[in-house]
């Protein structure tokens, strides 16, 4: 407990939020490292997984392969990676390795999310007509938001959370102010930064939750159809007509 304490006072000291190694600049670095890791993850697993959904083959050995990348230690490729690019490319090589580690759940939450379509669903839309492209985008990738933002948002967390291994190759982001403190037998500081990543991978978890829940069509229509239900105020029914007061003092 004194620990924990001793690493809220480093948080609260003004000095540790100055200058280029300050925790806004770090924070900034690993924000910086998780979007384009996230983003460059789902340029590649998305359309692959949204493609293997729609025409059913090839699915199982992509997710296959893909799930075989988790075996391999994030540390691992980025140690590979360091040797042979050297300290130049230290921030290149961590967003290398964290696309890695983020394509899995992407692509396997993309994939299942199409394959759990409705069949029905989309026999009906071809019945109705639709081509190949208009039945991925108007009726497949509609249902399969929900496993797909929650593959995205599963990604999301883990990389925050794994990006400080930027630190161990002298890359960017939070994990520089912990690895400073062991550098320096500097418990709080060590503690403190701990505490900077935990709380930015609950924040993230919140905000992708939020993002998840905005983007669900489903539940987007439901909100739609309160908003316009007639006789409701502020989503509950109203079971008699309502007028101003002046109106009712009036009468």
């Amino acid at each position: 407990m004194n620990a924990l304490l001793e690493g809220l006072r480093w948080l609260a000291d003004g000095e540790n939020w100055q200058g280029p190694s300050g925790i806004p600049a770090r924070l900034a670095e690993h924000l910086w490292l998780t979007v384009i890791s996230v983003g460059v993850a789902c340029a590649i697993a998305i359309p692959i997984g949204l493609w293997l959904g729609h025409v059913g083959r090839g699915g199982t050995l992509a997710i296959n392969v893909s799930n075989a990348g988790r075996a391999v230690p994030v540390y691992a490729v980025l140690s590979l990676l360091f040797l042979v690019y050297g300290v130049s490319a230290a921030t290149w090589s961590t967003v290398v390795a964290l696309v890695l580690f983020a394509i899995p759940p992407i692509l396997t939450n993309t994939y299942v999310g199409m394959r759990e379509v409705d069949r029905d669903t989309v026999d009906a839309a071809r019945g109705m007509g639709m081509n190949a492209a208009q039945l991925l985008r108007r009726v497949e990738l509609p249902l399969a938001v929900p496993l797909l933002m929650n593959g995205v948002r599963i990604a999301a967390v883990q990389v925050v959370a794994t990006a400080t291994i930027a630190a161990l190759v002298a890359g960017p982001g939070l994990g520089r102010i912990i690895t400073a403190g062991y550098r320096t037998q500097d418990l709080p500081q060590i503690i403190g930064g701990s505490i900077l990543v935990a709380v930015l991978a609950l924040l993230v978890e919140g905000l992708m939750e939020w993002l998840q829940r905005r983007v669900d069509p489903v539940l987007r229509a439901r909100r739609t159809a309160r908003r316009r239900r007639p006789g409701t105020v502020a989503g509950r029914d109203r079971t008699v007509t309502e007028f101003p007061d002046e109106l009712v003092s009036a009468g």
